[in-house]
């Protein structure tokens, strides 16, 4: 049964020339991890994504890091890169002056995220008092500054802060109308947040793409804990699947595997043809995802 389900979602997958590909990567701060940053990118640009982003640390912390990144894979892969950008603790002059120096790096896509304050993202956010107030004000500061391919933050399951959806809908839609070009999930595992989302979102009259963010499993440890910060759920079922495999790391990829295939099978069933993967700098899996939907070197 999984075979033939396999063989129907890759046959649906090649008949889409429309699939769309993007990773998310994060700035190395050893030479061991750079080694495996670059060694992942390598064996992912030929799968010619959409984009490859880097993100930003808070506060700024890795925006040397992150130009750097960006420039090196534009220059040595052809893939275009979007540096990551948020104006947590920053005036509006020194976002700005970020702003302009990746377009003099010649980088044209930018991931813009209000970011969360340093004591974390349970936590009110106060803007700087000379800085951007929100996403959405800075996304506006962005396209006023050049024609830059914007990508948003969208949240399946809610943001934390937003009082209810209709507010946490009504950002989304502020952030769309301010210029950006598409919005980007948050990790989810349940499809039907997803779907009720996407369905809540078209309901307010937005139109842009809303790509799922989809994160492969490496360890099941780390990604509870990122889930838990960032207020995405963990469903009892997946909590299940892995249970027990703290000390059984190949038992623990296969059932990564199957778990991230299933996601993004389901989802391809439903028509969705753009998808976002967060790497954690890693591309085996990723690799095997492409390839399950369709997209090989």
């Amino acid at each position: 049964m999984l075979d033939d389900n396999l063989r129907a979602s890759r046959k649906t997958a090649d008949q889409r020339p429309d699939l769309q590909l993007s990773f998310e990567f994060f700035p190395p701060k050893t030479d061991a991890m750079e080694e495996r940053f670059w060694d992942s990118i390598t064996r992912l640009a030929p799968l010619s994504p959409r984009f490859v982003s880097v993100t930003y640390g808070a506060g700024g912390s890795t925006r040397e890091r992150t130009l750097r990144m960006v420039r090196r894979i534009t220059a040595d892969t052809g893939v275009a890169a979007a540096a990551h950008l948020t104006c947590v603790g920053a005036t509006r002059a020194e976002v700005d002056a970020v702003v302009q120096g990746y377009a003099a790096a010649g980088v044209t896509k930018i991931v813009a995220l209000r970011g969360d304050p340093p004591e974390g993202v349970g936590q009110p956010f106060t803007p700087h008092p000379e800085g951007y107030q929100n996403a959405a004000d800075l996304v506006a500061g962005i396209r006023r500054l050049g024609d830059f391919d914007i990508s948003v933050a969208a949240y399946p399951e809610k943001h934390p802060q937003s009082a209810d959806w209709d507010a946490d809908i009504d950002n989304l839609k502020r952030k769309i109308d301010a210029g950006a070009t598409r919005a980007i999930t948050q990790m989810f595992f349940s499809n039907t947040d997803f779907l009720r989302y996407l369905e809540r979102a078209r309901k307010a009259g937005i139109t842009a793409p809303i790509v799922p963010g989809i994160q492969p499993i490496h360890s099941f440890k780390q990604i509870s804990g990122f889930a838990e910060r960032c207020g995405a759920s963990i469903p009892g079922w997946l909590a299940e699947r892995f249970e027990g495999l703290e000390d059984d790391p190949e038992t623990h990829a296969l059932v990564a595997a199957a778990v991230a295939a299933e996601q993004v099978t389901e989802l391809l069933d439903e028509g969705v043809t753009e998808f976002h993967f967060y790497t954690l700098n890693r591309s085996n899996l990723v690799l095997a995802l492409a390839r399950l939907l369709g997209r090989r070197p």
